[in-house]
């Protein structure tokens, strides 16, 4: 039941990007491995992921040096210890690395060995993950939040927010909400392809077309919804991500995603834009409206359009006990969107859940737009009942693995099961 030993590899994410993947083993040589994935869009406050920056092998993107904290220093450091420790393992890498942004051993390393000592233990006591973590009341799945169409980073689609995504609502079951998320995926393309738009898929899988404005493609979505039998509003919700630190300079300037169909917008004007969207149409989450220091600005819009709408901290957060402190207290926010690598171990993630949870925000449990087959998402979202996960639209394989692990899991809970 002790760690005997820690190694490291360097895999392909999603994106073609290396990024690492740990593999704990005990002395009778049974494993358990975890994979890290990274992101495009992220925000200065996240915990440091270790990169090589030898422009030699794959432009500066290789983990060797991650593997290295592993295997040279991390390793050595928990040899020994028990497995179910999880609590004094991840201790013992956050004093080892000695910054509050992982910055010596790398957020990447320390995750993919946290993620792996829990795996292992779940796999010697021969239990689920989320039964592992979550414990006997684990059984709430999460409402999914399905990327329909990407725009900003993640495609060369001219439009400046990130994310357009659906939430099934009115889905009675992980199963039934998988359907409907199909059911207008599907009638989307079709679409598309009438408007004679590309049906291309973005870095996290929903289409990428070039479309005219934010306003028409929330307006394609509201027809898809519609046409595939839906009820936009109550049966199917809409989402976005805004992503707006990555067109802030001192305004909001959407010219830097939309050329010179783009406007100039103040914080003032960025919160009345938002909010003249939440009123027009059906949309019920907002994640980072406002960039990742706009703290005025979050407060704004928390308290104009708040008692309707998630507002959802992702950059403003990024899963820190300290900034969801802050969220909270200065009421900047309902909602958090929660990424593990974005703190670097499991115990850190846990603690941003429940901040969260006590405060009664809302939690979200989210994917990254680099990812891998690795479904751990899939279950933290089971075990800590967030109630909500984004995994990405209802194509590309390292998207589906989490949402096929869902359906897996609700099967194994049964009648127990229900929906956040």
């Amino acid at each position: 039941m002790r760690i005997s030993k820690i190694y490291a590899r360097e895999i392909l994410d999603s994106r073609s990007n290396p990024t690492i993947e740990v593999e704990v083993e005990t002395p009778s040589g049974i494993t358990a491995r975890a994979a890290v994935p990274s992101g495009a869009s992220t925000g200065k406050h996240e915990a440091v992921e270790l990169r090589d920056k030898d422009s030699t092998r794959y432009g500066g993107k290789g983990v060797l040096s991650a593997i290295k904290s592993v295997e040279c220093v991390i390793a050595p450091e928990l040899m020994g210890m028990s497995v179910f420790d999880q609590r004094a393992i991840d201790r013992a890498m956050i004093a080892l690395d000695g910054t509050e942004c992982k910055s010596n051993l790398g957020a990447n390393a320390m995750l993919g060995t946290s993620l792996a000592v829990a795996k292992l233990a779940a796999k010697l006591l021969r239990m689920p993950l989320f039964r592992y973590i979550g414990g006997v009341d684990a059984h709430i799945l999460p409402i999914p939040m399905f990327n329909i169409i990407n725009g900003g980073r993640h495609s060369d689609s001219p439009v400046a927010f990130q994310e357009f995504m659906i939430r099934p609502v009115a889905a009675r079951s992980f199963k039934e909400a998988m359907r409907m998320g199909v059911a207008v995926f599907q009638v989307l393309k079709d679409e598309l392809k009438h408007r004679g738009l590309s049906t291309a898929v973005g870095d996290e899988g929903g289409f990428a077309p070039a479309f005219d404005s934010t306003e028409d493609i929330l307006q394609t979505m509201t027809v898809a919804t519609e046409k595939a039998g839906f009820t936009p509003g109550s049966d199917v919700t809409f989402a976005l991500d805004c992503a707006a630190t990555e067109y802030y300079n001192g305004c909001y300037d959407y010219r830097l995603f939309e050329g010179n169909a783009g406007v100039k917008l103040t914080t003032a004007e960025q919160v009345d834009y938002i909010a003249y969207l939440v009123d027009k149409y059906p949309i019920d989450s907002i994640e980072d409206p406002l960039s990742e220091d706009d703290w005025h600005g979050w407060q704004s819009l928390t308290e104009k359009i708040g008692n309707r709408c998630q507002v959802v901290g992702d950059d403003l957060c990024t899963t820190s006990p300290k900034r969801i402190y802050r969220a909270i207290r200065e009421r900047s926010c309902n909602a958090v969107l929660i990424k593990p690598n974005q703190i670097g171990t499991l115990t850190e993630t846990i603690e941003a859940v429940r901040m969260a949870q006590h405060a009664a925000l809302k939690t979200i449990i989210s994917h990254r737009s680099g990812e891998t087959e690795d479904t751990t998402i899939a279950e933290l979202a089971v075990a800590l009942g967030t109630g909500q996960i984004k995994s990405g639209s209802l194509t590309r394989s390292e998207r589906m693995a989490k949402y096929n692990q869902l359906l897996r899991i609700e099967e194994a809970l049964g009648e127990d099961a229900t929906m956040g």
